[in-house]
């Protein structure tokens, strides 16, 4: 383990670690992954990654577990949401055993950035998979590369956990309806680059609205949406939202728990109607909101200043479960043996 790290001070950042990993396809054929140390991409001025944004990610963690073991977090998901955004965009996905394989192999050659279990950090991984065809006509192209980064990163909660305000965006749209929102493309992200950065400044996260309508809340920045009703767990039905492997998991866990699970519209005045809210995803599990603005109405939407009752148990539950601290009954983390 890496002594000059304080683990206590990473946050959502890239730290460098010692290696990453690689695997190219060139005519349909995937190269066995391979580490190296060579950080830098060699990539043609002309490949359609670059002139036209064939580029799709994800994101996972490991984790050291309470007894030890270290823990990989639904894996194989990750692999078949690459594959998705592949094809959404006419790229060569990746076959899940290649993606499985390069995850692995960057976890074992940094292992010493894996962080301790007592700090709550844990090991993030950035798969990429950028198109390589040179090509200056308007046409896909289907030679990639994919490349893994891992970095450890500190509790998205150093603290305790807490809650973050929101401000409604009804000006500036992320995704278009059955456009690219449904894949994890880079381009979506930079598209919102405007509407979040305007709301940090003003000291709030961004709750973007349909691209349609704007009536219908669509996601929480980066993340997917959830709202507590009584004993029912709310989120958004859309074609422009990222289906988050997060998500998904609370929702199982919350069905597990008796709850109703509702998948719909949900107009953003049904916001005064609700408990709980949180925005969901990989780097927080769960971050609980505080309290939703809305510039245009000038209305506040309150939640309190500490997360509610439901939204903490479901926190709770799924961090025990990447942790090993309960038991995993979905098969949801892999325990990755690593030599001595």
């Amino acid at each position: 383990m890496i002594q000059n790290i304080d683990w206590s001070k990473l946050s959502f950042h890239y730290t460098e670690t010692d290696y990453i990993v690689r695997s190219a396809c060139k005519d349909g054929i995937w190269e066995e992954p391979y580490a190296t140390k060579d950080k830098t991409i060699q990539i043609h001025v002309a490949s359609t990654g670059l002139q036209y944004g064939q580029q799709v990610f994800e994101g996972l963690k490991a984790f050291r577990g309470v007894d030890g073991k270290v823990r990989v977090f639904r894996m194989q998901e990750n692999a078949r949401r690459m594959a998705r955004s592949a094809e959404g965009l006419m790229m060569t996905p990746p076959p899940e055993d290649i993606f499985c394989r390069a995850i692995l192999l960057a976890l074992k050659k940094n292992i010493d950035y894996l962080p301790p279990y007592e700090t709550g950090a844990t090991l993030y991984f950035r798969p990429i998979l950028i198109a390589t065809t040179h090509e200056i006509s308007v046409a896909p192209g289907k030679d990639c590369e994919l490349i893994i980064v891992a970095t450890p990163i500190g509790a998205y909660f150093p603290g305790k956990f807490h809650c973050t305000p929101f401000i409604v965006e009804r000006h500036v749209d992320r995704a278009a309806p059955f456009g690219t929102g449904t894949w994890k493309v880079g381009g979506n992200y930079g598209a919102s680059f405007r509407a979040t950065e305007a709301a940090h400044a003003k000291g709030y996260d961004c709750m973007f609205t349909d691209a349609k309508t704007h009536k219908y809340i669509d996601e929480c920045s980066a993340a997917n949406f959830i709202g507590i009703k009584g004993n029912e767990y709310l989120t958004p039905r859309s074609s422009a939202i990222l289906p988050s492997i997060t998500n998904d998991s609370l929702i199982t866990l919350a069905k597990e728990m008796g709850m109703k699970v509702t998948r719909r519209h949900i107009r953003v005045e049904e916001l005064a109607e609700m408990d709980e809210a949180a925005a969901c995803g990989t780097a927080c599990v769960i971050s609980p909101i505080g309290k939703v603005y809305d510039p245009d109405k000038d209305i506040t939407y309150h939640f309190g200043d500490k997360p509610g009752p439901v939204l903490s148990r479901l926190y709770h539950a799924l961090k025990d479960i990447q942790y090993g601290r309960s038991p995993d009954t979905h098969n949801w983390t892999e325990i990755v043996e690593i030599p001595e």
